[in-house]
């Protein structure tokens, strides 16, 4: 089933929002600081993937991206319950039109 193009350009642009706003997170740029930090420790050591830092990188850029997809994900889930009861209202006849 295809969405009309009206609804997945609303889409794109409410993912667009979504994706600036994580972007802009306080939370996530401390941890990104953290990756950035650790990843630069890398070019100290020889071999890269077995070092210290290496591990040390892995694990943050790790946790960075867990935290960016929980965030995406959670924003999404609540997208999609806004926009199911939305829809579920809009074609439900009101209670007063109804005839018993």
């Amino acid at each position: 089933m295809d969405f009309p193009p009206w609804l997945q350009q609303a889409i794109q642009t409410r993912l667009d929002e979504v994706s600036v706003r994580i972007e802009h997170d306080h939370e996530l740029n401390r941890v990104r600081e953290e990756k950035d930090k650790a990843f630069e420790g890398l070019f100290a050591g020889k071999e890269i993937e077995q070092t210290p830092e290496y591990a040390e990188w892995e694990s943050r850029y790790i946790v960075s991206k867990g935290i960016e997809n929980e965030r995406l994900y959670m924003q999404g889930l609540r997208d999609g319950i806004q926009l199911t009861v939305s829809l579920l209202n809009h074609s439900m006849p009101e209670e007063g039109n109804t005839k018993a």
